[in-house]
């Protein structure tokens, strides 16, 4: 199953995450199908950014966003 989820970057105790489309078997931080945006928490107010086109092109297609993702593609737009 193809699942939208984030992917963790940045250093220790500074979180960046990128929001990616991804195989559900593959671990948090390894191989991705497509990387439609990036989530800043440090950041105040928190930066979001996500390519909505690509995101409803995935779900179209059948990707799941997770219970998180789903909460910042709302809080986008989508």
């Amino acid at each position: 199953m193809v699942k939208i989820r984030l992917k963790r970057m940045g250093a220790k105790k500074a979180p960046f995450y990128r929001i990616v489309v991804a195989d559900s078997r593959t671990p948090r931080g390894g191989k991705t199908l497509d990387e439609i945006g990036t989530y800043d928490p440090t950041k105040q107010p928190s930066e979001l950014k996500v390519d909505v086109e690509a995101a409803k092109n995935w779900v179209a297609k059948g990707a799941q966003p997770t219970d998180t993702v789903k909460a910042l593609l709302k809080k986008s737009g989508m």
